[in-house]
């Protein structure tokens, strides 16, 4: 794994240890984790609980600018993370645009992966590659076939 992406898990893990809810990884950093291949990882993607998302606000420089070329997504709340080498992207009630309607991104599943000492959280590989096809972007349905692989 690449220096800057585990450095930023390493931040991840430590800003983020004392949240109260459930939380998840998903996209190219969760594949990762779980062994796939994700391509370039330009960000981490970290579904919270709102009271958590708030805290952090709190916590850390967060900033509510989530990517405008990305029409496809939507969150009630969002929050930017810019200090660790990859940005670290917060959001609750996260949604997604399929054929016109908006639907949920709600992980059921969650397994804990260990790296360098850092407890991090990700959807199971099956529901991973689920949430993956709901995507649907050429880039996340070759993420999914790297995990279904398995």
């Amino acid at each position: 794994m690449a220096e800057p992406f585990q450095e930023s898990l390493a931040r991840l893990a430590d800003a983020i240890g004392d949240a109260r809810d459930p939380w998840w990884i998903i996209g190219s950093a969760a594949v990762q984790l779980l062994g796939g291949e994700p391509g370039r990882i330009a960000d981490i993607d970290v579904i919270v609980s709102h009271s958590d998302l708030e805290h952090l606000y709190h916590k850390l420089p967060l900033k509510n600018d989530p990517d405008a070329n990305k029409p496809m997504f939507s969150s009630a709340m969002f929050g930017r993370w810019s200090e660790p080498a990859l940005d670290v992207e917060f959001m609750t009630g996260l949604k997604v645009q399929v054929e016109g309607r908006w639907l949920d991104v709600n992980p059921r599943t969650r397994r804990s992966v260990t790296l360098a000492d850092c407890e991090l959280f990700v959807p199971q590989a099956d529901e991973l590659v689920s949430i993956l096809h709901q995507f649907g972007r050429e880039k996340d349905l070759q993420r999914a076939a790297t995990l279904a692989r398995d």
